[in-house]
């Protein structure tokens, strides 16, 4: 081959070397370019995610700057709320303070009146010893002088004279004395019946100690009674009652002076009919089931008692006497609607007192407890209710308005006499203890046509639902020593010729007068 060829091939060789660079030279830049196509889509694509997320993010944070705010806001307008109250009350407390600041002030100036008044009568009082002294010194030289006395003798006679008089004084305030005693003597006997007759009546268990029970059939009287009288026997001495199977037809009669007792036993027949099987295994089971349910059920409606007036905390066995007393009347009167009652209006003369609301409250609801406890405890109800509330935590002040409500206690306490109050304005007001709104207003009349209806009455009123009777007299006609026996008199009358529950109390008021004319 010559070097022409060799040199042609060579040629040929580098020319297609070069352009195989060139062709591989442009696929690579080719390729580049593709591939920073594809990174710069990637950029364009992770700036916009970039962008989605910074405007989420501005979005999220816009919504919860929103969400705080609004939060804040309601919080803001809840406390604004919660000041202007406090601002109310403080100002009501202000307002209350400035008005007792101001009763004070006029209490402490009539006090600095009446000293000065005092004052004046010990310097007045002062002169008339004086003048007793000097009026003695002359008696007794006029004794001495006149009747030939000596000196020590004249004195002897007028402390002679002194002590005869101071001894017809002290007769007339012994005899007073005697009758006001024999009076809080009556008084006090007739409150110790009243307070018996309450907690263990007459007629009253007619009427409020028994229930009735439907039989679905007078066969089941037989299976009641048992043979030889196995279940009846069995029934009255779980459940504690008289059950009373008679020739009437399709009734059973359950009697017992404890009403919560007399419920349980009534639901356990109602179970042992329902069951069909009686005898004395299946009357104490139910009979205890039914126990269980009672126990809730004056539980239940001792709390929702509690929750009404507003207070906590009572003890459950409390609650447990509180409901009871739904089973509970006073002359007519539902004994539960009356301590709640008792309640409200106890706190309600708290607060315009400005004292404790709920502990007036509590005391109020808790002051009849006592009724429902079984009568073989001993003492009033005043008492028993006050020992239970001691025995499961209740406060002093609380313990001490429950027995001081009826006088077993002579009140102590602003409490106490809050809730004595209380409970006299609940069975006193009109028509509490009463069927009928006429058969008050009679009552009230003929009270004060008796009162009347003696001489020397000028007028009459019959107060506080007729428990009490304020009696008027003509001043020259009765004298002060009459009035004492015109209001037994008044007493007697009413005791035998009228009928009404507790007691009367008959107040007579004579009034002096005496009229100068200055010229």
């Amino acid at each position: 081959m010559t070097s022409t060829a060799i040199l042609m091939i060579i040629l040929m060789t580098l020319v297609g070397a070069g352009i195989g660079f060139f062709i591989r030279n442009l696929m690579v830049n080719a390729q580049v370019k593709k591939e920073e196509g594809k990174a710069n889509e990637v950029i364009r694509k992770a700036k916009d995610d970039a962008n989605d997320i910074k405007y989420k993010a501005r979005k999220e944070a816009k919504q919860i700057i929103r969400d705080e705010r609004d939060e804040l806001d309601v919080e803001m307008r809840s406390r604004e709320k919660d000041f202007k109250e406090q601002e109310r009350e403080l100002s009501k407390k202000e307002i209350s303070l400035d008005q007792k600041i101001d009763h004070y002030t006029k209490e402490k100036e009539r006090l600095g009146e009446v000293e000065k008044d005092l004052e004046g009568r010990k310097i007045r009082a002062g002169v008339e010893i004086e003048k007793y002294k000097e009026k003695q010194e002359e008696l007794v030289q006029k004794l001495v002088t006149v009747a030939g006395y000596t000196k020590e003798e004249a004195k002897k006679e007028i402390i002679d004279a002194m002590e005869e008089e101071a001894r017809v004084d002290f007769a007339k305030d012994l005899k007073r004395i005697e009758e006001e005693a024999r009076e809080d003597a009556e008084k006090n006997a007739k409150k110790i019946i009243s307070t018996s007759i309450q907690r263990y009546a007459g007629e009253y268990v007619g009427d409020k100690t028994i229930s009735s029970v439907q039989l679905p059939g007078d066969e089941i009287k037989g299976r009641l009674i048992g043979r030889e009288g196995r279940n009846i026997r069995a029934f009255e001495q779980i459940c504690g009652v008289d059950l009373i199977i008679d020739d009437t037809p399709e009734i059973a009669v359950i009697s017992s002076f404890n009403v919560v007792r007399k419920e349980i036993a009534r639901m356990t027949i109602e179970k042992l009919i329902a069951d069909g099987r009686i005898h004395p295994a299946k009357i104490e089971e139910f009979h205890d089931k039914s126990k269980t349910e009672m126990d809730k059920q004056l539980r239940e409606r001792g709390e929702q008692a509690q929750m009404e007036i507003g207070v906590h905390g009572i003890h459950p066995e409390i609650l447990k006497l509180v409901g009871a007393l739904n089973w509970r009347t006073s002359y007519t009167q539902n004994q539960y609607q009356h301590a709640l009652e008792a309640a409200f209006i106890a706190g309600a003369m708290a607060a315009e007192l400005g004292l404790n609301v709920k502990q007036a409250r509590r005391a109020g609801l808790l002051h009849d407890i006592g009724k429902v406890i079984d009568a073989s405890a001993e003492g009033s109800h005043a008492v028993i209710g006050a020992d239970f509330a001691k025995k499961y935590g209740e406060s002093p002040d609380i313990v001490h308005a429950i027995r001081a409500h009826h006088d077993d206690e002579k009140p102590e306490s602003v409490l106490a006499h809050i809730v004595a109050a209380a409970d006299a304005l609940s069975g006193a007001r009109p028509g509490a203890r009463k069927a009928l709104m006429e058969s008050y207003v009679s009552r009230m009349t003929d009270i004060e046509q008796i009162v009347n209806s003696f001489d020397g009455v000028s007028k009459s009123y019959a107060i506080s639902a007729g428990r009490e009777v304020r009696v008027l007299v003509e001043n020259e006609n009765v004298s002060d020593e009459q009035t004492v026996m015109l209001s037994r008199d008044i007493a007697k009358k009413i005791e035998s010729e009228m009928s009404y529950p507790g007691t009367i109390k008959i107040t007579v008021i004579r009034e002096t007068k005496a009229v100068g004319v200055a010229k």
